[in-house]
């Protein structure tokens, strides 16, 4: 792991140096301050990767002091021990603002490895940025799978069939086989074939002569036209009516248009992009879709998995997500997630994808004011474990290694509260009578 600079702030000096040693075996940078004052004014001046702060202390307690650090924009995650260790005291350090809760004496493998962790939550830039296809982000296997299929299509001149849910990023996609194609400089076209009506898409897409139809007072070049030299997406390509589907077939079969009311036939170079959401085998068995057609563009076929097979990309995307709205907007500028909001997007199904969760990051950014997102900030649907969108949608899921379920989110939060389950289902968003069941679903320990 890269070294990380710590901070650590203890009244007792004993507990002050003997943990700074060890934390410094384990490869860490640390530095110490002996009370909270002095641990502001260095966060005044240094950034550091994590906070371990002790409760109470002379003057200032740390309670206080991370309330402070919160408001003025302290985004590190913060590890609170204390020696006055109570449930109390864990949920009030949890409430303000603190990632984790330790009561002294701290067992040392426990206190590296909580350490360990909590710097592993948020996931670096440079993650991010390995992750990337153009602007699509992933280290799913399935997305590594689409990212390779992607970079050996794209050099040839191939039509390429992008299938997938909406809101996955098709036409992002696409967009990045016409930027790493030999054909990056000319023009990349979209067309979202569902939102025009018949007769507008077809003068869209192929242009139309003067005097064709009413108010086409003079000649228009199409879409395809308009490409010339470069890529055009046809987005929901399925959604074509079939007679337009004969005249997209024309093109492919012979790289010429026909404007709306004209006779001769005009050439286009273009590479095409389509996509679906979409099952079009299914829809050639009705009827509603030319073989023909699916076969000419069914060249090189790429699936973009749903968000809810990739859930452990969700971090990395919410990272890419921040830096994006940090662009847009300089007040979201080092906004980030608490550990159980995380947990709480990691659980939900997200039937809008990609697309949804930056809606719903966005809107989160925008209520925590552009600091730290916590559960509080999420959308109800998210947060509500009986809702459709909820935890709860996570039942008959759990595989092994499978990290982002509801049996997951509750050890969290109980974790998080020390064990207390009003808390815990304070944090949840659910009662505490659901959470006795859901943990009695679950094999957890509803005696205790």
């Amino acid at each position: 792991m890269t070294e990380r600079r710590l901070l650590l702030v203890d009244d007792d000096r004993t507990f002050r140096l003997s943990t700074a040693e060890l934390l410094r075996q384990d490869g860490h940078e640390v530095e110490v301050a002996a009370d909270a004052a002095e641990a502001v004014e260095r966060l005044e001046v240094r950034r550091y990767d994590l906070l371990l702060l002790d409760m109470r202390m002379p003057g200032m307690d740390g309670l206080t002091a991370l309330e402070v650090l919160r408001r003025r924009g302290l985004q590190a995650p913060v590890l609170m021990i204390s020696g006055f260790g109570t449930i109390d005291s864990a949920v009030e350090s949890l409430h303000r603002g603190a990632d984790h809760f330790l009561s002294k004496p701290v067992d040392p493998d426990l206190l590296s490895a909580k350490v360990r962790e909590l710097l592993e939550r948020r996931p670096a830039a440079e993650r991010v940025r390995e992750g990337t296809l153009g602007t699509m982000v992933g280290h799913a296997e399935a997305m590594r799978r689409v990212f390779d299929a992607v970079r050996k299509v794209a050099p040839t001149e191939a039509t390429v069939l992008v299938l997938g849910e909406t809101g996955t990023g098709k036409e992002l996609l696409a967009r990045a086989v016409h930027d790493l194609s030999e054909r990056a400089d000319g023009p990349f076209v979209p067309v979202n074939c569902a939102s025009l009506a018949e007769g507008v898409l077809e003068s869209e897409l192929f242009g139309h002569v003067r005097g064709a139809f009413t108010g086409a007072v003079s000649d228009r070049q199409g879409l395809f036209a308009a490409a010339r030299g470069g890529t055009i997406f046809l987005d929901e390509v399925g959604d074509v009516s079939l007679a337009l589907q004969q005249r997209l077939l024309r093109v492919l079969q012979e790289r010429e248009v026909v404007p709306v009311g004209a006779v001769a036939p005009v050439p286009v170079d273009v590479r095409i992009v389509a996509a679906t959401h979409r099952d079009l085998e299914e829809e050639m068995g009705r009827g509603s879709f030319r073989d023909d057609l699916y076969y000419r563009l069914n060249v090189f076929r790429v699936e973009v998995p749903p968000l809810r097979s990739r859930r452990a990309d969700i971090p990395l995307l919410v990272e890419a997500a921040l830096e994006r709205l940090a662009e847009r907007n300089p007040a979201a500028d080092g906004a980030v997630v608490s550990p159980l909001a995380m947990r709480l997007l990691r659980g939900h199904d997200w039937p809008g994808n990609v697309r949804e969760l930056f809606a719903v990051l966005e809107s989160a950014v925008i209520r925590s004011g552009g600091g730290r997102v916590e559960a509080q900030h999420l959308p109800y649907t998210i947060r509500d474990p009986e809702g459709r969108g909820g935890l709860a949608g996570q039942e008959g899921r759990y595989r092994a290694g499978d990290e982002p379920d509801e049996r997951a989110a509750i050890v969290a939060a109980l974790e998080e509260t020390d064990g207390s389950r009003t808390r815990a289902a304070q944090l949840l968003g659910m009662s505490r009578t659901t959470l006795w069941r859901r943990m009695k679903e679950f094999g957890l320990d509803v005696e205790g």
